[in-house]
């Protein structure tokens, strides 16, 4: 998911998205674990998402405190 497209969402929705992303990132890794996961780099590219969310979610709360 790109950045733009988080920027446009509510702090909601992106904490819905996030949940969603650790999960997945959870069953991914249980799968790498079994043997199970042909493709290893989905791996980095859901933690890089996960990172990416916390950054906006971050940039959004410290606005929202700044206008307070």
């Amino acid at each position: 998911m790109k950045a733009d497209e988080l920027r446009k969402m509510s702090i909601g929705e992106i904490e819905a998205k996030l949940a969603d992303a650790q999960e997945e990132l959870m069953k991914f890794r249980f799968q790498q674990v079994t043997g199970q996961l042909t493709d290893t780099s989905l791996i980095r590219f859901v933690r890089r998402d996960i990172a990416r969310m916390n950054t906006i979610m971050n940039e959004l709360t410290a606005e929202m405190e700044g206008e307070a």
